[in-house]
């Protein structure tokens, strides 16, 4: 029998958690998850790195244009410059997983 997969959590679920070890409304909680994504994301934009204490560094990595494979048919084809966004987590983290 297969291993059941774990579950995901939202962000509702997590800014309903916050909310309530906080003593504030869900609603509030969830403005808050909504602005720290929409800061995250402006910076990323902007090609700046985000050091977030405890859980890790987010920054967008430039990968260049390369010749790749396609493997249905093995034909050599280029696939183009795009930007990623990597994620390097903190020794704190590593260390409580």
């Amino acid at each position: 029998m297969a291993k059941a997969a774990n579950p995901t959590v939202t962000l509702k679920q997590m800014a309903a958690t916050i909310a309530e070890k906080n003593d504030m409304p869900k609603k509030t909680a969830n403005a808050i998850f909504e602005a720290l994504i929409d800061d995250i994301t402006k910076n990323l934009k902007k090609g700046n790195r985000i050091r977030i204490a405890g859980l890790g560094i987010l920054q967008v990595r430039k990968r260049p244009a390369r010749m790749g494979r396609n493997p249905a048919t093995g034909e050599a084809i280029k696939i183009k410059a795009s930007k990623k966004i990597a994620f390097r987590a903190a020794k704190d983290l590593k260390e409580a997983i």
